[in-house]
């Protein structure tokens, strides 16, 4: 799971994080601070991991639109 080069945790580090924050903030056991904090963190990974998805939509959708661009239509022979 590598960090992107501007320091922008992956997808996997981002939601394996946000996993995280969500089992301490369930735990309680913390300050109104402590859980303030972890919810703002909670915040920030969750729109990373939106990024993501987001930009893996538009890449699946561009390639399927390539491919139908170069598949032949059910009529059309391919040779």
């Amino acid at each position: 799971m590598a960090e992107e080069k501007d320091g922008t945790p992956s997808y996997e580090q981002a939601r394996e994080e946000l996993t995280e924050v969500v089992r301490r903030l369930e735990a309680g056991g913390l300050t109104l601070e402590q859980s303030i904090e972890l919810w703002e963190r909670g915040e920030k990974l969750a729109a990373i991991c939106e990024e993501w998805l987001q930009g893996a939509r538009v890449r699946l959708a561009a390639a399927m639109a390539k491919r139908d661009d170069t598949t032949p239509a059910p009529n059309e022979a391919p040779f």
